[in-house]
């Protein structure tokens, strides 16, 4: 087995017995320019912003995070992800989590 936070190369594969296996892969990009599969986070308007604002009590107001939502760059990534990872919390790409299930009923 190898470190993978000490900073040392990655064996290109590894012998276990008799057999050759390979290694398993960072989840993200290698480097700082490439596009992570969350990097479109980094871009959210919501990130500078109260988080708050986006878990709301129940029966608090939506409003203020919808309006950020509103004119933010990375809304649509941001709804594909809370969609696709079953999010039940919080406001998601604009739209609140009843907001989200009743999406993707009209979608099946």
């Amino acid at each position: 087995m190898w470190n993978l936070l000490d900073g040392g190369e990655f064996p290109s594969d590894v012998e276990v017995g008799a057999e050759r296996v390979a290694p398993v892969l960072p989840l993200f990009g290698q480097g700082a320019d490439d596009e992570t599969l969350l990097g479109w986070q980094e871009r959210a308007l919501c990130a500078q912003t109260d988080p708050e604002a986006f878990f709301p009590e129940k029966g608090g107001s939506t409003r203020e995070a919808k309006k950020v939502c509103a004119s933010c760059e990375v809304r649509s990534e941001c709804l594909d992800y809370a969609l696709a990872n079953d999010e039940r919390f919080g406001i998601w790409g604009g739209l609140s989590e009843r907001e989200r299930r009743k999406l993707k009923r009209r979608a099946v």
